[in-house]
């Protein structure tokens, strides 16, 4: 007799996303075949200035589902004044918009 357990467990909720967050526009690249490449990142910094940031370097990449939100996490090294960064581009697939997690 099965219960069902762990049915369909890939597609669990990661609950709430935690970190730091800051909104970011994200220039990406879709390959034929689906795929997101991140390729340009622009984000506000303490002082109010849009920085740029074109040094990315993509780890993994990772479905999830934040409260029930669809996205796609990216683990990345970004390079900022010649300084490596760890980070997580989340893209929130069904509001089209970019975050930078800093855990």
């Amino acid at each position: 007799m099965a219960f069902g357990t762990y049915v369909n467990i890939g597609n669990a909720d990661a609950g709430a996303v935690k970190g730091t967050q800051k909104e970011i526009a994200c220039e990406c690249w879709f390959t034929s075949s689906g795929k997101i490449i991140p390729l340009m990142l622009k984000v506000k910094d303490e002082d109010g200035e849009i920085r740029v940031i074109r040094r990315i370097q993509v780890h993994s990449q990772e479905r999830k589902s934040y409260a029930g939100i669809p996205s796609i996490e990216f683990d990345c090294t970004l390079t900022v004044l010649e300084q490596e960064i760890r980070a997580w581009l989340i893209y929130y697939q069904t509001e089209n918009r970019w975050v930078l997690n800093f855990r």
